[in-house]
This record gives structure tokens, C-alpha cells and sequence, in this order.
């Protein structure tokens, strides 16, 4: 059965006692001034921050500027008012009527979802399936363009944030345990039938797992998305990794671009190369 990344985020917790080696060498990365990466692409130059408080994310995507994976990569999926997804490795030589979305490395990147990070327009995620984890995809990103929120739409989104938690907290009881087994069987069998079914049974009863602490947008987050936007149903389920600095109107000129019914542009969008600024 073939996986689509879906767009379809851990708590921060600061310690006030005292800090282990690891907390300082943490604190010490989160100093650090962020790495920059500059992205030509067919439609302008985007400028990105890494952020330093996602250092498996951040380290993970360096190694592939750096052995310039996602050079001649195409934005394959885009989705106006919504965001566009790039990385998919087989989309350097793809015909314009290859499908894609499915291409990735054999690895995924561990979850590092922090509160802090939201996605406001420009945000820099990491793209995923639906495993339990929640682990990222290892090449394939998104940039959001999103639209700008009014109280009712952030009330929405948060009614989808809480759907998609009960879901993954569902998913990583303990109670649960051969039913998501039997979930994964079933997918790594191709057995469509049963896939479907499980999935049905799973979305049916989290709909009512309560086992988890619900996610209430902060005020702070509300007034940015009723100001410059994005889409803010993703937060508290994607790892956000990082943003455009410069050359947001470069994403909005890929989002605007004609595509078909797999959300593929019509006349490929393309990166044509990724390096790492100097500090």
C-alpha cells in the first residue's frame, strides 16, 4: 500500500533545579545563532532559519544541503492558501505524468514537536505519514502559506488539533496496542480492506479518548495567525523546524501556480540549488 505524506507537535519543560550535562549542552545549541540556508528555486530565492531547538530536524536537513540532495528537486505538491511540499527524491527526473509524493530516504527523523513553534505563514515542516511516532519524513518538507484566521476558524482548527492528539494518544495506549499492531499488519500486507477498516475503528473511538491534555491555541499564536496567517489546524502534530527570513512572496508565487487533481503543477516548479549561508 502505498503512503502519502500527510499534513497532517512534544511539550517544552523547563527545569528550575539543577541542570544535568545534557540540559547545558542543550541550552548552549539553543544560543547558538540559527544556520541559514538559502533555496533558489524556478520562482525566486527563499532565505530559511534552522532552528536550534530541534536539533535532530535541523542536523538531518544540513547533511542534505550540504550533499545537495534536494538540488533539481521539484515542489511537488501545492496547494494555495494551504502550503508547498518539496523533497520527494524522485521528483528530479519525474515526467509530468509520474505521481509523486511516496519518494523519501530509508529513515525517518524522531518527533520533535515544541509548543512554541506554530505554523504561521513561512513556516519550515517536516512532512509525514501516519505512523504512531509521528516521526518525519527524512527529505520531504513543507513551507506554509496558509490564510489569514478569524476566532471562528482558530476555534475550528483547534477542534482538529484535539481530534488529531486524542488520535495519536489513542494510538500509544497501551490498551491499544494489537489493535494499532493489527493496523500495521494490515498495511504492510496491503490489505486494503483491512487497513480501511481498522482505521475506521481507531478514528471511531478516539473520538472519545479523553487521556490526554487538550491544546488550547495561545493568545500569542491567535493574533499572528489573524494577522499574517497560516494554518494553524497543523500545530501540536508536525515538527516545525524552521521559517523563511526572506522571500515569502516566493512562496505565494508557487502557491498561485495551476496544478492538477494530485496537486502537481502543470509546468514543474523546481529548486534549483540549497546552501548554507555564512553566519
Amino acid at each position: 500500500m502505498k503512503k502519502t505524506y500527510l499534513f497532517l507537535i512534544l511539550t517544552l519543560c523547563f527545569l528550575a533545579c539543577k541542570q544535568s550535562p545534557k540540559d547545558k549542552a542543550e541550552d548552549s545549541v539553543s544560543e547558538e545563532k540559527p544556520i541559514a540556508i538559502e533555496m533558489v528555486t524556478t520562482k525566486g530565492t527563499i532565505v530559511l532559519k534552522l532552528y536550534n531547538e530541534t536539533p535532530l530536524h535541523r542536523d538531518n536537513f544540513v547533511r542534505l544541503v550540504n550533499e545537495k540532495a534536494f538540488d533539481n528537486l521539484l515542489f511537488h505538491r501545492v496547494i494555495e492558501n494551504f502550503m508547498v511540499q518539496a523533497g520527494d527524491p524522485d521528483s528530479r527526473n519525474a515526467k509530468l505524468t509520474d505521481t509523486l509524493g511516496v519518494g523519501d530516504l530509508p529513515y525517518k527523523i524522531d518527533a520533535e514537536i515544541n509548543t512554541p513553534y506554530f505554523h504561521k505563514k513561512g513556516t519550515l515542516g517536516a512532512a509525514r505519514d501516519g505512523n504512531v511516532a509521528r516521526a518525519s519524513s527524512a527529505m520531504q518538507f513543507y513551507i506554509v502559506q496558509g490564510k489569514v484566521q478569524n476566532d471562528s476558524l482558530l476555534s475550528v482548527a483547534e477542534g482538529r488539533i484535539n481530534g488529531w492528539l486524542a488520535e495519536h494518544y489513542f494510538k500509544n495506549d497501551t490498551v491499544n496496542k494489537s489493535l494499532v499492531e493489527a493496523l500495521q499488519k494490515a498495511e504492510s500486507a496491503d490489505d486494503f480492506k483491512t487497513y480501511t477498516a481498522l482505521t475506521d475503528t481507531i478514528m471511531r473511538k478516539s473520538k472519545s479518548y479523553t487521556d490526554f491534555e487538550k491544546y488550547t491555541i495561545p493568545e500569542a499564536h491567535r493574533e499572528v495567525y489573524k494577522t499574517i496567517g497560516g494554518t494553524p489546524h497543523l500545530d501540536q502534530n508536525y515538527t516545525v523546524f524552521g521559517e523563511v527570513v526572506d522571500g515569502l512572496e516566493v512562496i505565494d508565487a508557487i502557491a498561485k501556480v495551476e496544478t492538477n487533481n494530485l496537486d502537481r503543477p502543470l509546468d514543474d516548479v523546481r529548486i534549483i540549488s540549497v546552501r548554507i549561508l555564512e553566519n
